[in-house]
C-alpha cells in the first residue's frame, strides 16, 4: 500500500546547531536506505511559514504496522508527528508517469459531490470522460499520480500529483476535467527536497 505522509519537526530549544546538523546527516542515509528498499517513494516540501519545519513524504508498506516502523526508523522521528493518510488505487491513475525536469509539481485534495438529482446517465458520461481527460493529461506529463482515499457520507475523495508550469496553468488543467462542477479542490504547491529519492533518479 502506499501513504502519504505529512511530518512536523519542532526542534527542541536549546537543541545545538551541531546536533541539528548531525541528526539531518543520518535522515539523509537512512532516507537512501529506505528509498533503496522501496518504502521512500517521495519528498516535498510545502509552503512554509518562517521557522516551520514539515515536509511531505510518499511512502508504501504492507500494511500500516510495517509503515509506523520504517517512519519509527528516521532519525528525525524523536522530534517529529506524523499524519498518516492511506492511499488506495484510484481508476485513473497512470501509474508509471514519471516527474518532468524543471516543472512545478502540485498536490491537490479532490471532494467529489455528486448531487442526489443528478441524473445518473449524465453520472456515467462525465464519468467516462473524466477517465478519458486524465488519461490526455498523463500523456501531456501533467498528470503523474492519482489516488482515493478514504470517502464521507455523500461525497469521496482523491489526491493528485501534478505538475505544470505554473498554478494558473494547473488552475486551467483542472478546470478542464469534466466533473468540475462537483469537484471542490485544495490545491498545495511543491518544492524540491535535499532527501527526495527522483532526486537521485535523475
Amino acid at each position: 500500500m502506499e501513504y502519504l505522509v505529512t511530518m512536523k519537526t519542532q526542534v527542541p530549544k536549546g537543541t545545538t546547531d551541531e546536533e541539528v546538523q548531525e541528526i539531518r546527516r543520518r535522515e539523509a542515509a537512512r532516507s537512501r536506505e529506505l528509498a533503496a528498499q522501496g518504502h521512500l517513494l517521495r519528498l516535498w516540501r510545502p509552503p512554509l511559514q518562517p521557522g516551520e519545519w514539515r515536509t511531505i513524504g510518499l511512502f508504501a508498506a504492507v500494511d500500516e504496522v510495517e509503515l509506523a516502523d520504517v517512519l519509527a526508523s528516521m532519525p528525525l522521528r524523536v522530534w517529529r508527528s506524523d499524519r498518516v493518510v492511506a492511499l488506495a488505487t484510484h481508476p485513473n491513475d497512470p501509474r508509471h508517469t514519471r516527474a518532468a525536469a524543471n516543472a512545478t509539481e502540485f498536490l491537490t485534495t479532490f471532494t467529489v459531490t455528486i448531487p442526489d438529482d443528478a441524473d445518473e446517465v449524465e453520472v456515467e458520461d462525465l464519468t467516462a470522460r473524466e477517465a478519458d481527460r486524465t488519461r490526455e493529461l498523463a500523456e501531456q506529463g501533467h498528470l503523474v499520480r492519482l489516488w482515493t482515499v478514504a470517502p464521507t457520507p455523500g461525497s469521496w475523495h482523491a489526491l493528485g500529483l501534478w505538475q505544470a508550469e505554473h498554478g494558473e496553468q494547473l488552475a486551467a488543467i483542472l478546470k478542464s476535467l469534466p466533473m468540475d462542477k462537483w469537484i471542490s479542490t485544495e490545491t498545495t504547491p511543491l518544492t524540491e527536497h535535499p532527501n527526495d529519492p527522483a532526486r537521485a533518479a535523475a
